[in-house]
């Protein structure tokens, strides 16, 4: 049998558990280790007993580690983790470790120490895996990350719905100054940038239809042309993609910066819903405006296509009404409005959910932005494609 004692008492003739110091007795027989700690364990004293508890850690071999605690006086964090780094570590050989005399901060402080020392471990740089292996751990993490966004999307949609439905009654619960706020900014306020860029895409695709149809002698077709990929696909889907730049980026923004200064925590605090105060009048906003934008984009589209079919291909405006008359009805018109609401919904919610998901810093706050409105694009695109299968699925 071998006895080992630490003692770091400072003041000859008294003991050390009884003047603050900290004191470990250690009894190793065969596979056996048992260790006694008595005294004061904490950020002071520590310092005293790290070299001799690494020493102890190092050791090879033990089956069994009995650690007992009764006689400490004092512990903190520091502690702790000294106690639970010797624990920790012969745990991981396979020995078997036992812990007796605990008080009651121990009982609390131990298990916090030990997931900060699981949770330290998991976030330790892995050793490199192979590129296969890489790509396929990013495409699982996107596919949770993905997950996560739509049922907080989902989480957010019906909050701002059930939210609505439930306040309908009080006065104080909608406030239409707010929406009439968000129209202003998100709909009249985007009008001259949608308006100048479809009516330059419209010029030109005219201008490249009439080009190339004017080989089969047939520019006339290109009012049909232009007339039907702009009323149900081109117009709503440049719509989509402008509000996703210019105020899904503004409502990440804005909700990030908010939450970056921690007022929508203090929107909680005081009672109020942060998704229906901050959420739900940009949702409705943009539910109003980007049907509306819709119907804008279109006429400016087809006003640009009317202008360059005339000076470069000489079809007057009478002449291209008439054939647009003849080439589109109402179930072309109504085949990109009804996606407009779709879309709004998306970027709006997209928009929240990035804002939502920022932190304190301000890398955070471009990050997310610059998330929000390319994950807006991309799924506007596909849900365009998606309509456009179901169209024909249909024969709409």
């Amino acid at each position: 049998m071998l006895t080992n004692s630490v003692d770091d008492a400072s003041d000859a003739g008294r003991p050390a558990g009884q003047n603050g110091e900290p004191r470990l007795e250690t009894d190793a027989e065969g596979g056996a280790l048992s260790c006694r700690l008595s005294g004061a364990w904490n950020t002071r004293t520590v310092a005293r007993v790290d070299a001799r508890m690494r020493t102890l850690e190092a050791q090879d071999g033990l089956q069994r580690v009995s650690v007992d605690l009764s006689g400490i006086t004092s512990l903190d964090t520091a502690g702790a983790w000294i106690i639970e780094r010797l624990v920790h570590a012969h745990q991981t050989r396979g020995a078997d470790v036992t812990v007796t005399g605990e008080s009651e901060a121990a009982k609390i402080l131990l298990p916090a120490v030990r997931d900060a020392v699981e949770q330290d471990g998991e976030s330790r740089p892995r050793q490199k895996s192979s590129l296969f292996v890489s790509l396929l751990e990013r495409i699982g993490r996107a596919m949770y990350e993905a997950r996560d966004d739509i049922v907080y999307g989902a989480h957010i949609l019906g909050a701002t719905i059930g939210g609505a439905q439930m306040k309908l009654g009080r006065a104080h619960a909608i406030n239409p100054a707010a929406i009439i706020n968000q129209i202003d900014r998100m709909g009249v306020g985007a009008v001259p940038i949608i308006v100048l860029m479809s009516a330059i895409v419209g010029a030109i695709i005219a201008q490249q239809g009439a080009f190339q149809l004017r080989y089969f002698g047939a520019e006339i077709f290109v009012v049909d042309l232009v007339g039907i990929l702009i009323l149900r696909e081109l117009g709503v889907l440049m719509t989509a993609i402008m509000i996703a730049g210019r105020s899904g980026s503004a409502i990440t923004a804005e909700i990030g910066s908010m939450k970056m200064r921690e007022e929508v925590d203090a929107l909680t605090v005081i009672g109020l819903n942060p998704v229906g105060v901050l959420v739900f009048p940009r949702l409705v906003a943009l539910m109003v405006g980007v049907p509306c934008l819709t119907i804008v984009a279109n006429f400016a589209a087809l006003g640009g296509a009317m202008l360059i079919a005339w000076l470069y291909s000489g079809i007057p405006p009478e002449a291209f009404i008439d054939r647009l008359r003849d080439s589109i009805d109402l179930s072309t018109i109504f085949a990109g409005l009804i996606k407009a609401p779709f879309m709004a919904l998306i970027v709006g919610i997209i928009a929240s959910i990035e804002g939502m998901k920022v932190g304190g810093s301000a890398e955070s706050l471009g990050g997310h932005v610059t998330a929000s409105v390319v994950k807006a694009i991309f799924v506007v695109i596909v849900v365009d494609g998606m309509f456009a299968i179901f169209y024909a699925a249909i024969d709409f």
